[in-house]
């Protein structure tokens, strides 16, 4: 599988589930057993890479905007949620984080920014396909800290000075 393949099967989940990212989640499985056991870890390679790309200090500022704070699961699911907006969105949010104020077209808290169950639609469609758990990756070791500079999360000038768009679209009153 190749990385055109990964967003087709992504973007068209996505549009399917209408932005719901459960129903992307279950789209996903179902699309994802009807391809061979190999093309599926091929499948989770492509996202763990792209979760590994996404595990930076910049992006980890603009969902605790998003979300109104952002724990470390959270941010694991919420860089989980930005690979199934889409090629588009995810690239430049990796671009210029606030970019995504103006990349999504609307953002509820009650759905949004949680993609869990994205993270394990790979798992759950190998062990579909095989009855068996899906084995390690073969990647390199995730890393143990983001890239980038830290940042103070918990500071909301210095958040509303570094992504202004964000703050003023979602945090503004």
């Amino acid at each position: 599988m190749d990385e055109t393949e990964f967003w087709a099967l992504v973007d068209g989940a996505r549009e399917d589930a209408e932005g719901d990212p459960e129903e992307q989640a279950d789209l996903l499985v179902e699309r994802l057993v009807l391809l061979d056991p190999e093309a599926v870890l091929d499948f989770a390679r492509h996202f763990e890479a792209r979760c590994r790309r996404a595990y930076r200090w910049d992006l980890w500022g603009a969902a605790w905007v998003l979300l109104d704070g952002a724990g470390d699961d959270a941010f694991d699911f919420f860089r989980c949620w930005l690979i199934g907006q889409g090629r588009e969105v995810f690239e430049g949010a990796l671009h210029d984080p606030d970019a995504l104020a103006g990349l999504l077209d609307d953002f509820d808290e009650e759905i949004d920014g949680d993609g869990e169950d994205l993270g394990y639609a790979a798992d759950e469609a190998y062990e579909q396909l095989t009855g068996l758990v899906m084995p390690g990756l073969g990647l390199p070791p995730a890393p143990a800290e983001p890239e980038g500079t830290p940042l103070d999360l918990e500071d909301e000038a210095l958040l509303a000075a570094r992504y202004p768009r964000l703050w003023e679209r979602f945090r503004g009153d």
